[in-house]
């Protein structure tokens, strides 16, 4: 990519971040219900045109924080060394995430990743496009699952699929949980080794359950 290639790209992707804190600062403060389009984009200092070009629904305003996380565990599978299960490598992103307080996992006490938090899963809406971006997330992986056939192409069947929805669902359980002890009061560092063991308690169901990838 030339230079001038790669400063529209950073130029498009802060912009894309400038919209999004802005709006997420919005909803925060005044609840997403309350907050109009038309708000961000005045914020932000933007036509409501313009702010629909990058972000097609009010929604993906907040997801937008989770982009640099879609598609994350079907990469974590395909870029695995030699040697390393499909299970063992993401059991160890997963636990490699929890000790640096990744809020993907749900172990993070700062207040600004609380109030996301509640913000994300108190708004049906946004509960609603998150399923959406799980389920993309799903078919990555399921497709990182898939054996190479002998013209080197992938498909994932159903049976990478059903591997994939749990693999998927266990993650998702696993923040939920951090999430809601932290939520009712709990630090990150005290519930970090308990989050830990529980993860593993976790992975070790999915190892018996699904041995090919263990």
């Amino acid at each position: 990519m030339s230079d001038m290639g790669g400063l529209r790209e950073r130029k498009k992707a802060e912009t894309y971040r400038r919209l999004s804190e802005t709006a997420v600062g919005l909803f925060l403060e005044h609840g997403f219900e309350r907050v109009t389009v038309a708000d961000v984009a005045a914020a932000a200092g933007v036509s409501k045109p313009t702010l629909f070009r990058y972000f097609p629904a009010k929604e993906d305003l907040v997801l937008h924080r989770l982009a640099d996380h879609e598609g994350e565990a079907g990469a974590v599978v395909a870029g695995r060394p030699p040697g390393c299960s499909p299970l063992a490598a993401l059991r160890g992103h997963f636990l490699a995430g929890l000790d640096r307080r990744d809020p993907v996992t749900g172990l993070n006490d700062e207040p600004g990743v609380l109030a996301f938090h509640a913000l994300l899963y108190g708004t049906p809406s946004l509960v609603a496009r998150l399923h959406t971006h799980q389920e993309r997330d799903e078919a990555a992986l399921a497709e990182a699952l898939a054996p190479a056939d002998s013209g080197g192409e992938t498909g994932a069947g159903v049976g990478e699929r059903l591997a994939a929805g749990q693999i998927v669902a266990v993650r998702r359980v696993l923040a939920q949980e951090n999430w809601r002890l932290i939520a009712a009061g709990g630090r990150a560092d005290d519930l970090a080794e308990e989050a830990a063991r529980v993860a593993g308690v976790a992975f070790d169901q999915l190892c018996r359950g699904l041995p090919r990838l263990a």
